[in-house]
């Protein structure tokens, strides 16, 4: 079981101040090719796995900002760490009919 949810907000910043829409699809992808568990809502993703690994993809989703012509990145993350185990269905599965 996952000991981590993540959730993480990409905030890239241009040269041109272009849309960043496509550079947080961009972000997104990344999460998708690591196979983690995630769900994208509409202000954040948030991912379910180890912490270590997730840290990984977060690193990746900024250097991907980087590669792709971003002047800086501001990423927000908001993280659940419990060693025993969580997942986000855990703590949503009340909501869910």
């Amino acid at each position: 079981m996952a000991n981590s949810l993540i959730s993480v907000q990409i905030i890239p910043k241009t040269e041109k101040y272009e849309d960043v829409i496509p550079f947080v699809d961009a972000a997104i992808k990344v999460i998708d090719e690591s196979g983690v568990k995630y769900e994208v809502h509409p202000l954040e993703t948030t991912m379910e796995g180890e912490i270590s690994e997730l840290m990984n993809i977060i690193t990746k989703m900024n250097e991907k900002m980087v590669e792709l012509g971003c002047v800086n990145v501001i990423t927000q993350v908001k993280i659940l760490y419990q060693p025993s185990g969580i997942t986000m269905d855990t703590l949503t599965e009340k909501y869910r009919s």
